[in-house]
């Protein structure tokens, strides 16, 4: 029942060689990649009008001073994040980027704020559109945190059912969102130029604002730089773009700077123009098409249209989340289950916690999660300011053809995060203080994760020169998933009772490891007969039953028992088998039922 559910649910799951149909085109992936750049649009500008109302609405027009230095931000951004692209065309972004020009501490500072930020995310994204939604209805304001929830099943439902099909069912939205916007600036400019607008309703460029300071300036450009996050995530995504996905990733990247710098800008002018006043029952955005609109459809369209991008927003940690997990499990600092493909293709397991993570989060801020926005941005700029500094280390460093140029670019963008970044620091430091604590933490799980798969690995490693102790028994069957101390004992132990009875099961998911592993086999063990089964779903366990199946049956024919030893490590302290064992305990579990088969396990103790 359970597996017919998940099939309803996800589908039916996909072959390996299946996976570049899963890639995406540039459309698709402007659309699921940008959806979190795209949606600050409807708060950005807000947030700069926020902090000048402070003063009075007389400043307002320090909006296109401090709009035009966000955008100079946003350039030097997408340059810099171009050029990882095709420096790094494997992926992983900021962290990468930081750990192989800085050391490893500033990578894991990068990749442990974007985890975080990712979580955030998907949380704040879905808690806005939430709130849209209740402000149209009122009857469901109490329903706030159900509701949210719901559209995060809903989105972890629809990404794990494959980057495609969530791409092809989310760009519509998006594009629309992007559609009526154009639609919103283009009429509210051709209002201005044919006076359908009074040019009195705004202070003039340059009136003198009492009270203003360099203080309010920049913690307003620090506000509206909130606008720029989501504008990393092409670069950790870069896997997930048809070939070639480095010229893709670029042109999308591009094509998304240019919509944010052009929605971002119009909306400020607009606000400007028509003297928007921030509130906090109606949006800058839903005044704005109200005063060029008027409540009619084309009013009703844009804010339905807003509310959609705000959730969807979420979808952009959905695709960059699993794939920055996938580059940290793959160096250790996070388990290992991290790097493997779903039935759908996807990375699942980063699906599902980013899914239970945000819910977490939403049920304890009781979906109330506007508070953590300067949390949100913070945990972008610093990652921006770690990533180019990197680069500016990389170029420093290898001089390549045309690098004074690019390290220009990456020196003026390193510059102005780092000064937004301080600037977060000084004039929101009641919001953004739980950084100071929670990094470091996390940093250190990082690097308790990483110390324990490396025990663990000098340990198993056969080359070692721990004696193994031959052990008395008997055995048939032995799946394996490596050539270490832990196959080796109980290898050992099959011996010991049959030797020519024993045959080792290897699992494997690709040709390439399938032909790797039986060369290293022959070397190794060369008296022990080694089955290899090939998995296109990425299953140990499908394969592995449908073998002992058909050994059972000709053993039953026989009178004989089947009996299956599964090699299994014990590490000194409990919490760490979370990391481990996970495959040898349903292999247990699968079998357990089955008539003529004997299951046991052949335990291997660490010593730390």
């Amino acid at each position: 029942m359970l597996s017919s559910i998940k099939r309803f649910l996800i589908g039916r799951p996909l072959k390996s060689n299946a996976l570049g149909e899963q890639k995406l085109n540039k459309t698709k992936a402007l659309a699921i990649l940008s959806s979190d750049a795209l949606s600050s649009v409807a708060y950005g500008p807000e947030q700069i009008l926020i902090v000048l109302i402070t003063v009075g609405a007389a400043a307002f027009w320090y909006s296109i001073p401090i709009a035009i230095g966000v955008l100079i931000l946003l350039t030097a951004l997408i340059l810099s994040y171009r050029q990882i692209i095709f420096a790094y065309p494997h992926g992983g972004g900021a962290y990468v980027v930081s750990k192989n020009n800085l050391g490893v501490n500033p990578g894991l500072i990068a990749g442990g704020s974007l985890l975080v930020d990712y979580i955030l995310t998907v949380a704040v994204s879905v808690s806005a559109g939430t709130d849209a939604i209740t402000s149209a209805f009122p009857g469901l304001h109490d329903y706030n945190v159900l509701i949210a929830i719901i559209f995060v099943i809903l989105l972890t439902i629809l990404n794990l059912r494959g980057v495609t099909e969530s791409a092809s069912v989310l760009a519509y939205p998006v594009y629309l969102f992007v559609l009526a916007l154009f639609i919103l600036i283009g009429v509210g400019i051709y209002k201005i130029l044919t006076g359908g607008i009074s040019p009195e309703l705004h202070a003039s460029i340059g009136t003198p604002v009492a009270g203003i300071s360099l203080f309010i300036l920049l913690r307003a450009f620090a506000s509206g730089s909130s606008a720029l996050t989501g504008v990393e995530a092409i670069s950790n995504a870069i896997p997930n773009f048809k070939d070639p996905a480095p010229n893709n990733a670029a042109k999308t990247l591009i094509a998304m700077g240019s919509l944010l710098a052009v929605l971002f800008s119009g909306i400020v002018f607009l606000a400007y123009y028509l003297s928007i006043v921030p509130s906090a029952e109606v949006t800058v955005v839903s005044q704005i098409a109200e005063e060029i609109f008027g409540r009619n459809f084309m009013y009703f369209f844009i804010q339905g249209t807003t509310a959609l991008i705000l959730i969807l927003a979420a979808n952009t940690g959905y695709s960059a989340f699993p794939l920055l997990a996938v580059n940290l499990a793959k160096d250790k600092f996070i388990p290992r289950a991290f790097t493997i493909r779903g039935d759908r293709l996807g990375y699942s397991n980063g699906i599902i916690i980013l899914g239970l993570a945000s819910i977490i989060l939403i049920v304890a801020f009781e979906g109330h999660t506007e508070n953590l926005i300067p949390l949100y941005a913070v945990g972008v700029f610093i990652p921006f300011t770690l990533s180019q500094t990197g680069m500016i280390v990389k170029w420093i460093r290898e001089k390549p053809k045309g690098w004074m140029m690019k390290l220009t670019i990456n020196s003026i963008g390193a510059i102005i995060s780092f000064i937004v970044t301080m600037i977060f620091f000084l004039t929101k430091f009641s919001q953004v203080w739980p950084v100071l604590i929670f990094l470091p933490i996390i940093i250190l799980i990082f690097h308790r994760i990483r110390n324990h798969y490396e025990a663990v690995g000098d340990q198993l490693r056969i080359t070692t020169c721990e004696p193994i102790l031959p052990i008395e028994g008997n055995i048939i069957i032995v799946p394996v998933a490596g050539i270490t101390h832990v196959v080796e004992n109980s290898l050992n132990y099959a011996k010991s009772l049959s030797a020519h009875q024993v045959i080792a099961v290897y699992v494997a998911f690709e040709r390439d490891d399938e032909k790797k592993f039986e060369e290293k086999w022959k070397k190794w063990q060369p008296d022990v007969r080694l089955v290899t089964l090939n998995s296109y779903y990425r299953s140990i366990i499908q394969p592995l039953t449908k073998f002992v199946d058909t050994v059972e049956h000709k053993a039953s024919e026989s009178n004989y028992k089947v009996t299956v030893i599964i090699p299994q490590f014990i590490p000194k302290k409990g919490w760490h088998n979370i990391l481990h064992n996970q495959s040898s305990l349903l292999i247990r579990a699968y079998l357990l039922y089955k008539r003529n088969v004997v299951v046991t396990t052949v335990p291997y103790h660490l010593k730390k």
